[in-house]
């Protein structure tokens, strides 16, 4: 799989978690008389030899303040997840990067690490492969923003059928200034099918991953 076939396989992934928490969010207890949410890690889970474990990225996206950084500060966290990589007998499967996703009220939030891809090895038609993506650069470092369409699903007379959710709001952000190797992903996408705010995704990146460890100080 090419680097930029991986960063658009993402989008998958982004899909398939939204349908699920929409489903768990349908028949959720009240959150109100739920405690706050703590990371939790996946059975299925091998450890890795990864710089960065799922674990440490639901720690670090997980924190008090996350309502407030998405614009909706009475929401509240129901679940915090991460995943560490996927155990399969089959010689083909590769295990998946690190990754952690906070679901809350109104929101859905995950945080990707990829060890071994670049900025700059997207190429020009790669990067038009994301609909509205631009350019950007945040905290000193390369990033792309671009939005993605997660799946829907509607429930009528006892069936459950698929089509087009709502719209996700992706940044991805080299690990290193000079974009040498490895980057994040930030995804944010609503539970309500609204668009997503694309400045609350800036805002929660440029606090959260400076508390990722080993992003570089300074």
């Amino acid at each position: 799989m090419s680097e930029g076939a991986q960063v658009v396989s993402a989008l998958v992934v982004v899909a398939c978690l939204a349908v699920g928490f929409w489903v768990m969010a349908k028949y959720e207890p009240d959150p109100k008389d739920s405690p706050p949410a703590s990371c939790s890690r996946s059975d299925d889970d091998v450890p890795l030899s990864k710089p960065v474990s799922g674990v440490q990225l639901c720690e670090a996206l997980n924190r008090p303040d996350l309502p407030v950084l998405l614009g909706t500060p009475n929401d509240r966290a129901l679940g915090a997840y991460s995943n560490e990589a996927t155990s399969s007998d089959k010689q083909d499967v590769m295990p998946t990067d690190p990754e952690a996703t906070v679901q809350l009220e109104g929101y859905s939030v995950k945080l990707t690490e990829a060890e071994d891809i670049k900025l700059s090895d997207l190429t020009d038609s790669e990067y038009l492969t994301f609909k509205s993506g631009e350019r950007r650069t945040v905290l000193g470092h390369p990033a792309f923003l671009y939005s993605g369409q997660t799946i829907g699903i509607v429930f009528k007379d006892g069936k459950g059928s698929s089509g087009s959710g709502g719209i996700s709001r992706n940044l991805l952000v080299a690990k290193d200034p000079k974009d040498g190797g490895g980057l994040y992903e930030i995804s944010i996408w609503r539970q309500d099918d609204l668009p997503p705010d694309g400045t609350a995704l800036r805002r929660l990146a440029e606090q959260v991953l400076p508390t990722v460890p080993g992003w570089p100080a300074g």
